[in-house]
């Protein structure tokens, strides 16, 4: 094997290690060619996994008594479909849930992507579960509209509710018994654990 043959293996082993970045305007392009989603992370493009019936029908659950909660109140609800820009991390993502007080903000020149949440949840994932708890709340604490993260267990009766108390500081409590209700203080409502996990099969 020649000197240039061995030269141009170890730069093509180079080349696969290296991750792609996109600008703005590629991911944009890039969403709209296909069926399947991405978040998007400083130029970094990364799928988002699949969801299991339990992850679908919590996080359909929960959407419809937010709205049957919220009827006539000035919030919108929205599922997965709907994405988030936070131009602090330079990240675009697709919450299960969020809930927006109207008027809903949107990035500026797009009409498909907001910026102002008030309460975000997420149906945790064995896959995606760490990240939800760190990075991704980490992202989320950076939107100034932000005030209160729930995260739903899709295998057993259990939510985390994290309740901003003040810059750099938040409230954590936990609930795993279905005869639990939640109170959630950013929208003024109230939610039982035995409404949530209605009709979810362990």
């Amino acid at each position: 094997m020649t000197t240039s043959t061995v030269d141009q293996k170890i730069d093509q082993a180079i080349d696969q290690t290296v991750t792609k970045t996109y600008t703005p305007i590629e991911y944009f392009a890039l969403e709209e060619s296909t069926q399947l989603r991405h978040r998007y992370c400083n130029g970094e493009v990364i799928p988002m996994p699949g969801g299991t019936p339990n992850h679908n029908n919590l996080t359909l659950l929960f959407i419809a008594l937010l709205m049957t909660k919220l009827k006539g109140k000035s919030y919108k609800v929205f599922g997965a479909d709907l994405r988030l820009w936070m131009p602090e991390q330079q990240t675009y993502n697709y919450p299960d849930v969020m809930v927006i007080p109207k008027p809903v903000e949107l990035q500026t020149g797009r009409k498909d992507t907001v910026i102002n949440p008030i309460l975000i949840a997420e149906v945790l994932s064995n896959s995606t579960k760490n990240y939800d708890r760190s990075e991704k709340f980490i992202d989320y604490r950076t939107i100034p509209s932000f005030q209160e993260y729930l995260l739903i267990d899709q295998y057993k009766p259990h939510v985390e509710q994290y309740i901003k108390q003040g810059a750099n500081q938040w409230l954590m409590v936990e609930y795993d018994r279905l005869e639990d209700h939640f109170l959630l203080p950013s929208l003024g409502i109230e939610i039982s654990l035995a409404d949530l996990y209605a009709d979810i099969e362990f």
